[in-house]
């Protein structure tokens, strides 16, 4: 009896070291453990379109600058090449072009100085294809400032003045033709029983 007890005691030590070494090794991660999987936000049916080219969504609005006299610059040219090549001037619609000045000299001065720059404009943009009657040139003179034309002092500001002389160009887009509404069919039926009344009392005078 001394001997078996012995031996069970030997198997429940040994299983009990077998137990210890099983819970050192490491477990495998659980589902719980593992990592979220990467999921794209897209749809696998979406699909990005390349943009090829823009349609014109309204009107062009630019500036050429006059830094000094009323001669186009080479980057004035280049402004107006970039209109030349615009969507909107392909449109074929109006161009307006509004000539400014500083503040230095008469106002009748200021006013021939505006309409030469904005006439500089359009010679520029006829000899380039452009059709004359689509340009519209009209002189403001000093009247509307977008810089400061005298420093705080009252000296000229030099920089201002020069941001002053130059000509705002607007090309408007051709608006849509206007698409007459069909008559909806309570309008024809009104409209046919008042011919049909129009002509009964016709017959019968």
């Amino acid at each position: 009896m001394k001997h078996r007890s012995t031996l069970t005691l030997a198997a429940a030590m040994a299983a009990t070291m077998l137990a210890g070494c099983k819970d050192d090794q490491p477990q495998p991660p659980s589902d719980a453990d593992a990592p979220p999987e990467k999921r794209s936000i897209f749809r696998p049916e979406f699909q990005v379109e390349p943009i090829e080219s823009f349609e014109p969504s309204g009107s062009l609005e630019t500036t050429v600058e006059f830094p000094d006299g009323t001669e186009l610059t080479e980057e004035g040219r280049a402004a107006l090449a970039t209109v030349l090549a615009s969507p909107q001037n392909e449109e074929g619609g109006l161009i307006y072009l509004r000539g400014h000045t500083d503040s230095g000299g008469s106002d009748e001065a200021n006013m021939r100085a505006s309409l030469a720059r904005a006439e500089a404009v359009r010679d520029w943009l006829v000899e380039n294809g452009v059709a004359e009657d689509r340009i519209r040139t009209i002189a403001f003179g000093e009247q509307n400032p977008i810089a400061p034309n005298a420093l705080p002092d009252g000296t000229p500001d030099e920089d201002g003045r020069a941001a002053n002389r130059r000509v705002e160009i607007e090309v408007l887009t051709r608006e849509p033709p206007m698409i007459e509404d069909e008559p909806t069919l309570a309008e024809t039926l009104a409209s046919s029983a008042e011919e049909e009344r129009g002509e009964s009392s016709d017959t019968s005078q």
